[in-house]
């Protein structure tokens, strides 16, 4: 082993072990405190076989940290978190409101492992353990969203985070993890409604934040039917502390919950949501050392390429001077695109000739321009119909439908327009044995499934004239920057726009059956087995203009197996170690849930891959049950897409994962949550990849006008010290977050609260040798409320102290480009209760 090697090891145990630390000082702390009354009630600690003392968590529990009643988001079975034997997290919306948590990214608070690397600015999917998880909709998986828009986790009621592969009622799926959104209805813990209840909200703060939501719940009961329904709405019209971005967003939530009398019950609503604010940004190009560091930036343009037409953008006859073929791959006739053959070459278009120097870059100029758009609209909808056979039977059907369509487009070349939509039958059965007089316990369920999708993903990035360093950020976006595109594109003598250079038109359909078995045995041991078996067919047609895709319509059917196995003890002393294997498999999936033609002709059947995870772990439950948490280690196979061309690219993932909740006493709370993983790219890595101007050997001033790319990134022709494994450096080896919370006792003039708290991340890098690095960091956020009667005012302040760092770009510019932090950012929202 190297001398980098060993010194990487020895600074992630190094990690390791301050989180461990950390943990350990938080436990150590809350034993102090909590003695005084905790011991004096019970010398023991509370037996994990019996009821938790559901008086004192309610009473305690002021920032929803606890799980409330039982869940069956894990393994499709009602099941106390406590007791499954999976790494997972579960957030309420009281816990968003009061840790300020207002997009994806700041799960990180809360979740272990579930930091992200910038997807453009755009948070809308997650990575957990260190590739990509996949969204959820009531259990359900939805369209991709890699980046396309921004969640909107305002209209949940809980977020549930579940790191690992879904269970067997969700359909397939990747290890890793996913994000299950649970829609605000008509039921709270108690049951339905009991009386009318509604909000309202307004927002406003930091870069004219803008945002107002109003929601409303009513009970229903009309003879024998009892349930409720509820409404939810959220309008955001604001600025963004990045200038030129200016997020728009509209959400419409409806639900209803029934009982229908006779052991029947149904559930049924939707989702609608529109943006046209969630533009992508690259944040910060040029990249230098000097630039993440001190902020110096390295300006200048090239001006050799001219705007003949004076359409405001560059067509492809412009970059290339080739009226006839201007997809031709002739450095002569498109000079913005040099591929890397490990020696020095550069070009006039290349060269900055104008302008050049350095200046200091502010965090809020990014890369933007006049002409970048992204528009989204989605639609889900559900119903779920239901009958008791018994006591311990029933019988449930559900019906789910996603759609999504985005336009968007980047400046610097980069077209989309995704338009896919997913439906979902399902048929489930469950029910409950006791064997041996009761000594063995079993609930299970057994069931099918369909699936069916069809989309059509349209994008160009194949033709090379994506440059993202040609722009000089610091002067602003020009005509001889920004790229043509199939939206804007006119025809005329001479004028050879930008077309579609991927059109893949994907249809495929999931055939599955499934079982799950939850078997207790003298309410000690717990075994948790469960597997499916699907069918797919899969067809995709590409007929972009340079695919570089199989030809004509590819087809191909496959059956596969999966399966979970899991194991949990009850111990003394509140502990409960566990254990668990599964194998899985999953569509290799596109931007728009399509799979790409050449993966469907692969005779290895790329186009659907396997994955597998081994975990063990401990929960812990103590002082009446108002601390709890868990302790996890991993170790994960699976793919991800790589590099422009999405390639399926294997990944190693080992990690440990520690979260505490403690509810300290009826004012205070604590959280901790931490993480150390280590992920590996399986080599050779053969995806098509951007690279940086100083790995291919050339001075930013002679480079940054034009592109470099390499065909196969660790290939026999691709850079050197990438031909085998390689490790992923674009997400951090820790992560930890450390929070309080304090809410104060009812007085008669209210009653305040607040949060305070930090995240403390450690360095990332670029994925190429010698690559620019993002140094660890510090980030704190805090919030105060004061509520008096209906009315409750609440200030937030994210990015306390001013923090700068920077968030390297995910997948294929991740070695190009980098997302500068937003500064202090603050928001105040008052609120009304009816």
């Amino acid at each position: 082993m190297g001398a980098t090697a060993l010194n990487e090891d020895v600074m992630s145990n190094q990690r390791l072990l301050m989180a461990g630390s950390s943990a350990a000082v938080l436990l150590a702390l809350s034993t102090v405190a909590a003695s005084s009354h905790a011991f004096a009630a019970d010398t023991a600690p509370a037996d994990p076989s019996t009821s938790v003392d559901e008086i004192i968590v309610k009473a305690r529990d002021k920032a929803g940290l606890l799980e409330t009643r039982p869940n069956n988001t894990v393994f499709g079975l009602d099941k106390p978190l406590l007791e499954t034997p999976r790494s997972a997290s579960f957030v309420s919306d009281t816990t968003l409101q009061r840790y300020g948590i207002q997009t994806i990214d700041g799960l990180t608070k809360v979740s272990p492992g579930a930091y992200t690397a910038s997807f453009y600015g755009v948070p809308g999917a997650l990575n957990i353990r260190g590739t990509l998880a996949e969204n959820y909709f009531r259990g359900f998986k939805r369209i991709e969203n890699r980046g396309t828009y921004s969640t909107p986790i305002g209209a949940a009621d809980q977020i549930q985070i579940v790191r690992g592969p879904p269970t067997p009622i969700y359909g397939s799926g990747k290890v890793g993890g996913m994000l299950n959104f649970i829609p605000k209805s008509g039921k709270n813990e108690g049951g339905y409604l009991s009386e009318p209840t509604a909000e309202v909200t307004a927002t406003y703060g930091s870069y004219n934040k803008k945002n107002a939501t109003a929601q409303l719940g009513l009970p229903v009961n009309f003879g024998p039917v009892t349930g409720g329904v509820y409404a939810y709405g959220e309008v955001e019209d604001s600025h963004s502390f990045y200038k030129g971005i200016y997020p728009r967003r509209q959400t419409g939530e409806i639900s209803a919950d029934f009982e229908l009398g006779n052991g029947w019950s149904t559930a049924f609503g939707g989702m609608k949501y529109h943006s046209d604010g969630d533009v992508q940004t690259a944040g910060w190009n040029r990249l230098t050392q000097n630039l993440i560091n001190n902020q110096t930036y390295t300006t200048g343009r090239d001006t050799t390429l001219k705007d003949s037409d004076g359409n405001g953008r560059m067509t492809l006859n412009e970059i290339s001077g080739n009226s006839a073929n201007p997809y031709y791959y002739d450095p002569t006739f498109n000079p913005l695109y040099i591929p890397y053959y490990n020696f020095y070459n550069t070009n006039a278009a290349h060269i900055l000739d104008t302008g050049l120097g350095t200046t200091k870059l502010s965090p809020r100029t990014v890369y933007i321009s006049p002409a970048d758009f992204s528009k989204t609209d989605t639609n889900t909808l559900y119903f779920d119909l239901a009958k008791d056979l018994s006591p311990t039977s029933a019988i449930k059907a559900q019906l789910f439908y996603d759609d999504q369509e985005n336009k968007r487009f980047v400046s610097y070349g980069y077209p989309s327009w995704v338009d896919s939509q997913v439906w979902e039958a399902r048929l489930t059965y469950n029910f409950a044995n006791d064997f041996m007089d009761g000594l063995v316990k079993a609930k299970s369920f057994i069931g099918a499934s369909y699936r069916d999708f069809s989309g059509r993903r349209r994008e160009s990035y194949n033709s090379g004239v994506i440059a993202l360093d040609r722009r000089d950020i610091a002067h602003g976006a020009t005509a001889t920057d920004i790229i043509d595109s199939p939206f804007t594109t006119e025809t005329g003598a001479g004028v050879l726009g930008l077309a579609w250079e991927n059109d893949n038109k994907s249809d495929w359909t999931q055939q599955g059956v499934f079982f799950t078995t939850d078997i207790l045995i003298g309410d000690k041991l717990n075994l948790m087995l469960g597997g499916r078996y699907d069918d797919y067919d899969v067809t995709s047609h590409d007929t972009g203009v340079l695919s570089y895709q199989a030809s004509g319509e590819q087809k191909a059917s496959k059956g596969k197996g999966t399966y979970t196995a899991s194991a949990t003890y009850k111990l003394p002393a509140g502990l409960m170690p566990y254990i668990t294997y599964a194998k899985a498999s999953a569509l290799e999936m596109s931007q728009a849930g399509d799979v790409a033609a050449s993966l469907v002709a692969d005779p290895s059947d790329a186009w659907l891959s396997d994955s597998d995870l081994a975990e063990a772990g401990v929960k812990f439950q103590w002082f009446q049950g108002t601390l709890v948490g868990s302790l996890a280690g991993y170790r994960q196979n699976r793919t991800q897409l790589t590099g422009i061309s999405g390639t399926p690219t294997g990944t190693r993932a080992k990690g440990v994962e520690l979260e505490v909740r403690w509810l300290a006493s009826e004012n205070f709370s604590f959280t901790f949550s931490g993480n150390s993983q280590h992920t590996t790219v399986k080599g050779p890595d053969t995806s098509f990849q951007y690279i940086p101007a100083y790995t291919a050997g050339v001075p930013g001033s002679q480079a940054f006008g034009g592109t470099y790319v390499v065909w196969s990134f660790g290939g026999p022709s691709g850079l050197p010290g990438r031909g085998g494994d390689y490790d992923y450096t674009l997400i951090p080896k820790s992560v930890v977050s450390l929070y309080g919370a304090y809410t104060s006792d009812d007085y008669d003039w209210g009653k305040v609260g607040g949060t305070l708290g930090v995240t403390h991340v450690t360095k990332t890098a670029g994925t190429v040798q010698n690559a620019v690095s993002y140094p660890a960091y510090y980030v704190a956020s805090a919030s105060a409320y004061y509520e008096y009667g209906p009315y409750t005012v609440t200030g937030n302040i994210d990015n306390l102290f001013d923090k700068l760092y920077s968030t390297p770009d995910a997948d294929s510019y991740a070695n190009l480009g980098a997302l500068p932090s937003k500064g202090r950012e603050w928001r105040v929202t008052l609120a009304r209760k009816f």
